[in-house]
């Protein structure tokens, strides 16, 4: 094959990858080609450069051919742009410096079988934050943090350690209240739900998700991590307190679902405006993406955020110092969801349903 030949052979392969995250289909097949969109806008404008450098561009196929993959990257682009410092902030830097209204968040999946339990108490204790999210924590886990951060000012728990990797575990120096562990889809996939008192006496709510990836022997569709992001997102949008919504998602900040989730919600996304913040895969550089998500509502501001060190899991962590600033505040502002999102939204709950009863159906008959 010529040079020619493969950069052409790539330009089908690209538009054909690009067009995938917008099919209307769950299978994790599909869903999967949402995760590697900042490697695919790479290549494409490799290829296209590559192309108009190599070739005498005469032929209207060759036109043809450059103008469709320019739309491809074009495309590909306008999904990952506003993960840019070019883009305009949807969360503010903070104007205020009140101690009594911050909240510093330090968010980590573990990796279950990793054993670095030193490497993650020493993050803990250089970032001081004051509220801890731990996912895939077993009781080996739960042991070994509570052993390394029992005087460490953290006197407020939630604990649900699993050996299915999809365990949690949630510390905080500041007080919780009515703090809940729901078993939305599965009743072996947790979420965690609080309100959350600030030293200022001011009360926050908080949801902890960590919905299973669309890709086997998890799930074979994004059915179930859609649904729970959906049913998440409409909590939130009816809450009357300032709300954050944290965790690893399973899903990429550009995707259809994770925009669904957000408009639906109305949350802020700090790293809009600001950069991707990679939190996976920590051990492969080329194939790194956001699977890990902090959105706050509108009344926060932001303090810092960073990407934390290697701690021997396949996540890095995930840090954010906020503000809670009374309005107006200068942040971005959400339009309400429409009708369209919000049906879109209920058709995603309403689809998972009817996947468990079917499950549910065939289980039966099977026995």
């Amino acid at each position: 094959m010529t040079f020619k030949g493969f950069l052409q052979g790539f330009g089908i392969v690209a538009v054909i990858l690009s067009i995938f995250p917008f099919v209307a289909s769950d299978y994790w097949w599909i869903r999967m080609f949402d995760y590697p969109h900042v490697q695919l806008t790479l290549l494409t404008l490799i290829a296209l450069l590559s192309y108009f450098i190599s070739f005498d561009i005469r032929s209207w196929r060759d036109y043809a051919f450059m103008g469709i993959l320019g739309v491809c990257f074009i495309l590909q682009l306008t999904k990952i742009y506003p993960y840019t410092p070019l883009a305009e902030k949807q969360v503010k830097e903070n104007d205020l410096v009140d101690p009594q209204r911050t909240l510093s968040i330090l968010a980590l999946n573990v990796l279950q079988k990793n054993t670095e339990y030193k490497k993650v108490i020493d993050e803990v204790l250089t970032k001081d934050a004051d509220l801890l999210i731990f996912t895939e924590t077993d009781q080996i886990w739960q042991k070994e943090l509570r052993k390394g951060l029992s005087n460490f000012g953290y006197d407020y728990r939630l604990e649900m350690p699993l050996d299915n990797t999809y365990g949690m575990i949630l510390y905080s120096k500041y007080r919780l209240i009515d703090p809940q562990i729901k078993f939305l889809l599965q009743d072996s996939i947790p979420s965690m739900h609080m309100l959350m008192r600030l030293p200022s006496e001011e009360v926050i709510e908080i949801h902890i998700i960590h919905p299973t990836p669309p890709l086997p022997p998890h799930d074979a569709s994004s059915t179930d991590r859609d649904a729970m992001m959906m049913m998440v997102a409409k909590m939130a949008n009816n809450s009357k307190f300032p709300v954050i919504v944290a965790g690893d998602f399973n899903d990429v900040a550009w995707s259809e679902s994770t925009s669904l989730f957000q408009n639906v919600s109305q949350l802020l996304d700090p790293r809009i405006g600001r950069g991707f913040y990679n939190t996976f895969n920590s051990n492969i550089f080329l194939f790194r993406w956001p699977l890990d998500h902090l959105f706050v509502s509108e009344e926060f501001k932001l303090m810092d955020l960073q990407v934390g060190s290697n701690v021997g899991s396949d996540h890095f962590p995930y840090y954010a110092k906020l503000m809670l600033e009374p309005f107006p505040n200068g942040n971005k502002e959400i339009e309400p969801p429409s009708k369209d999102e919000l049906e879109d939204a209920e058709k995603q709950i309403e689809k998972e349903n009817k996947k468990d009863a079917e499950e549910k159906k065939e289980a039966a008959e099977g026995n």
